[in-house]
């Protein structure tokens, strides 16, 4: 049996593939490392420096390796920096995905499975539930649900078979603690070991479920052996929110550092966000999530032991109306 996984070089997609290498034959990662790096691939996958984007590479690959599954996890996940690269984001995270596919339905794959995110819901559906009809209100949520109906259209179409998941603010160990654009905890990390003050913007109110990864990547692995999740569509992760105000605290305690909080002004975001599990909860048969408390001590001592990363700003800025100045700082 043989699995490829796109984006493991990533931080969910490292994991879901050290998850894979213990139940596989071979496990292909394919990775273009913008976000990802080398070292995240675990031991017994094979890698291949490569963009979802090539076309041609993509069709080589599965005529070369002849995958049963497929764990798409490659995206360009900046949310909020979505709306200002439109055309990055809709090439990276829908037309690629669309190259994978047109390969799975070609080369007969058993299922194919998908990270998606609960950006699809958008504003004020809470708890957000599987249910509902999805309005996202930025563009990284909308290519992520034109890939969910491609999914749904190729299997009513070609019986491609498939599971989406939609996790939420997931963190961990081997997340990127450069990027200043997405995951807010390994920003504060990242902020913390530079001595620099915590950015937060807007009054800090917002409010997340944070989820830890051990809490996510495993039942995404395994989802293909579970019949009752085919075709289906999964919210997975944390039930307990808190403010981004409350989150700050949190990591400082789990650094066991203290800092000071800079306050910017407000960006475009989906202001309360938390979902309903009950679906994966049975399906899964999903155990408590790790705390909060626990999971920021564990993801602490693997930052504190990698040491800060230098943040750059995004070269391919499309739209710089409305961008919040901190972006482009050197």
């Amino acid at each position: 049996m043989k699995v490829l996984v796109t984006g493991g070089a990533g931080f969910i997609g490292s994991h879901v593939a050290k998850h894979l290498v213990k139940q596989y034959d071979e496990v292909v990662v394919l990775d273009d490392l913008s976000g990802g790096f080398e070292t995240n691939v675990p031991a017994g996958a094979k890698f291949i420096a490569g963009s979802i984007n090539d076309a041609e590479l993509i069709s080589t690959l599965f005529d070369t390796y002849k995958f049963d599954y497929v764990f798409h996890l490659a995206a360009y996940a900046a949310e909020g920096l979505s709306h200002f690269i439109k055309r990055f984001n809709y090439q990276n995270n829908l037309i690629g995905s669309v190259n994978l596919i047109n390969e799975s339905v070609k080369h007969h794959v058993k299922c194919f499975v998908f990270t998606s995110s609960i950006a699809v819901y958008g504003e004020g559906q809470l708890p957000m539930r599987e249910n509902m009809t999805p309005i996202p209100e930025d563009p990284y949520g909308n290519a992520k649900l034109a890939v969910e109906n491609e999914l749904r259209i190729t299997h009513d179409m070609f019986n491609l078979n498939y599971v989406i998941f939609r996790p939420h603010n997931v963190y961990g160990e081997n997340q990127n603690l450069g990027d200043r654009y997405r995951n807010v905890i390994g920003i504060f990390m990242n902020q913390l070991m530079q001595n620099l003050p915590l950015t937060v913007y807007g009054d800090g109110e917002q409010t997340r479920a944070f989820s830890y990864i051990d809490d996510v990547a495993p039942h995404i692995a395994n989802c293909v052996k579970i019949p009752a999740a085919q075709n289906q569509i999964f919210n997975i992760g944390a039930d307990k929110h808190c403010t981004v105000n409350e989150l700050a605290h949190y990591v400082m305690d789990a650094m066991q550092q203290k800092g000071t909080i800079n306050y910017l002004p407000h960006r475009n975001e989906v202001m309360h966000v938390f979902s309903d599990h009950t679906k994966a909860r049975k399906v899964f048969e999903l155990t408590d999530p790790i705390t909060l408390e626990a999971g920021l001590a564990s993801m602490a001592a693997w930052a504190k032991k990698n040491g800060s990363h230098k943040s750059k700003p995004f070269k391919h800025i499309e739209i710089y109306k409305k961008l919040p100045p901190h972006w482009l700082e050197q």
